[in-house]
């Protein structure tokens, strides 16, 4: 998890001079079998969203001046503000305080908007043009279906990230979105394999280049991934994705990803310290069209350290408990 600091607006004004410039084609740096290099640690953390917020229908970007007043005055930013400030003693809780929320020095979705080509971003979704995933009636469905089975029935009924089984949302993709915190990746790359490293709850996505899809009977966690390269462009299919992942439920990003999609993403590295992150995801029943997005990923010189998510997760049984609790109180109030 780090924190980052600068701001869109000298971002994109440093990305306006290096147009103007008129710098030649950049290429990426090469693996010693001849691939383009893209190793090391990077980071996705963005305000920006995968979906467009009803507040910029219709504005796909943002000037540099309206990206630094959003930054300055966005949510998370006056979490952060407050949080700094010196802790009264003798305040107490308020009637609208959530005791079992996060403190805000735990967050970290990162600082700036997404800036992608020079512009700043609205949303990670490109098209449609709204910035809103294209649910099919069967996909709004589905999706419902699926969100209300995240019950207090039992632990299986809970997210997979409230259980440390894979990460928030979809951190560990595909597609491969930020969340609050943890949005770091580390890359490491051979001849047949490419390897994604997960900040969050660890996960790894294995893609096997040139490599025939698994069995038709097998659904891995994050995916069946098979990679190839178009030129410079690292290509990744992946198909067979796990059903108990097909609710995408993080904080920032919902979305619903049935077992039948599939997902279709670019790496291609574009300077020296950004990738460009680009993915399609299509199933016809789902979406009434396919979708995509752009991502940047930033280089950042910050190790990764392991995220053990397992070793203190004490909170399920006092989840389950508290929500038996409220069942009996419930009850009660009804005279049973």
């Amino acid at each position: 998890m780090q924190r980052r600091t600068y701001s869109t607006l000298a971002f994109l004004t440093l990305a306006c001079a290096t147009s103007a410039l008129a710098a030649p084609e950049y290429r990426a740096p090469r693996t010693a079998w001849g691939t383009p290099d893209l190793q090391g640690t990077w980071t996705n953390g963005s305000l920006t969203s995968l979906e467009r917020d009803d507040m910029f229908k219709g504005k796909a970007t943002m000037t540099a001046a309206e990206a630094a007043e959003f930054e300055r005055t966005n949510l998370f930013a006056q979490f952060a503000e407050a949080d700094a400030k010196p802790t009264d003693p003798n305040q107490k809780a308020t009637a609208a305080a959530d005791p079992g929320g996060y403190n805000a020095f735990w967050l970290d979705p990162g600082t700036r908007l997404a800036v992608v080509k020079g512009e700043a971003r609205t949303s990670f979704i490109v098209d449609p043009a709204n910035g809103k995933v294209p649910y099919t009636p069967d996909g709004l469905k589905a999706f419902g279906a699926a969100r209300a089975s995240m019950n207090f029935d039992g632990p299986e009924r809970r997210p997979l990230g409230e259980r440390c089984l894979m990460g928030f949302g979809s951190t560990g993709g595909p597609p491969m979105l930020p969340d609050v915190y943890n949005n770091n990746y580390q890359i490491v790359q051979s001849k047949d394999t490419v390897v994604i490293l997960v900040e969050m709850v660890h996960d790894a996505r294995i893609v096997r280049m040139n490599g025939t899809p698994m069995p038709a009977n097998i659904y891995p966690w994050l995916g069946d991934s098979v990679g190839r390269w178009d030129g410079d462009t690292l290509v990744v299919e992946t198909t067979k994705l796990n059903p108990e992942q097909k609710a995408h439920y993080g904080i920032k990003q919902r979305f619903y990803l049935p077992p039948t999609a599939k997902v279709v993403e670019r790496f291609t590295r574009v300077a020296d310290d950004q990738i460009l992150y680009q993915f399609t995801v299509e199933d016809a029943k789902t979406y009434t069209q396919p979708w995509k997005g752009e991502v940047p990923f930033i280089k950042t010189n910050d190790l990764i350290y392991e995220y053990a998510c397992h070793e203190g997760n004490y909170a399920l049984p006092g989840i389950l408990a508290g929500a038996r609790e409220a069942e009996k109180k419930t009850a009660a109030s009804k005279g049973k």
